[in-house]
């Protein structure tokens, strides 16, 4: 294990206090939010209290089954990059990052290929992953002939790392599908949805995720689960059966309750037979990629860097 980023920990930790200062003025997403909540969050940007902005280079289109996806293509192509978002499977969107999205497209020259999957609550486990494995699969048949290439990545943040895997998986189980992507980007991800020693520990912080937060996430994508069934492969991909996954990257901050999953999940990765990075950010809070921060910035190059050349 690495722990990167100390040289400017006290930057992170001042942010990270000024975050739970201004805490009081967002809404509780450690409650069931109403349809009012709900809306605002999804309009939202994640984290933020503004709409994302979206790009023109952005082109939504339809895949397989009927699946929604928004593609960043650049000039020049050298791989596709399956992006899913993050959000606690019940927010954020795949133009909530255009920004950041078409950048990543331009530096490492891959067509981006962000899913709009169906969110909870309306749409529980398992409507998520089942959109993210009809789409992985439509690129599997057809990025040669869409992108010019064969050579797949795949990745996201926080619930979006968490679909990653089990695409993944689900591919290797259902379809006999291993290799066609060639490496994963788990950013904070929650992989035991029975929740890991430090999702129980965590307590109250109001940082971007906390106990109750992530407790209120499961419930909302697996409201008819208690702690034994969310422990089942199919769920939490802590207890699956990794071998045959391809390289992978697994990022994760100190201050985030998800802490326990990034650790336990690069070790189970690295003994079912494949390399996997584990990078510990010192001081950062879930999701600490959404924000203007010295760790953001050197963060985003190591996922461009990564991905480029994987």
């Amino acid at each position: 294990m690495t722990i990167t980023d100390e040289d400017c920990l006290a930057e992170t930790l001042a942010f990270n206090e000024q975050f739970e200062a201004t805490a009081a003025s967002r809404p509780t997403r450690g409650e069931t939010p109403d349809a009012t909540v709900l809306a605002t969050l999804r309009r939202n940007r994640l984290g933020g209290n503004t709409p994302p902005v979206r790009l023109p280079q952005g082109q939504d289109r339809v895949v397989a089954a009927g699946v929604k996806v928004r593609a960043f293509v650049p000039d020049h192509v050298d791989g596709v990059y399956l992006h899913i978002h993050g959000g606690g499977w019940a927010f954020g969107s795949a133009g909530g990052q255009d920004e950041r999205l078409w950048h990543l497209a331009e530096q490492a020259r891959l067509a981006v290929v962000s899913i709009e999957y169906r969110l909870a609550p309306e749409h529980p486990f398992p409507a998520g992953p089942d959109d993210c494995e009809a789409a992985a699969r439509w690129l599997v048949d057809h990025a040669a002939a869409e992108f010019g290439t064969q050579r797949l990545l795949i990745g996201g943040e926080s619930a979006g790392a968490h679909l990653s895997v089990m695409t993944l998986l689900r591919l290797r189980d259902r379809h006999g599908i291993t290799g066609a992507f060639r490496a994963a980007h788990l950013l904070f991800g929650p992989y035991d949805l029975s929740m890991t020693p430090s999702q129980r520990s965590f307590g109250s912080k109001r940082l971007l995720s906390n106990t109750d937060t992530v407790r209120s996430s499961y419930e909302l994508f697996t409201p008819e689960m208690g702690a034994e069934q969310r422990r089942a492969p199919e769920v939490s991909p802590l207890f699956a059966d990794l071998a045959g996954l391809p390289p992978a990257r697994i990022v994760v901050g100190t201050e985030d309750p998800l802490l326990d999953d990034s650790l336990f999940l690069a070790q189970r990765w690295q003994t079912a037979g494949a390399p996997a990075q584990l990078g510990v950010v010192a001081g950062a809070m879930h999701g600490f990629t959404l924000f203007p921060l010295t760790i953001t910035e050197r963060e985003l190059r190591r996922e461009r860097d990564f991905l480029a050349t994987a």
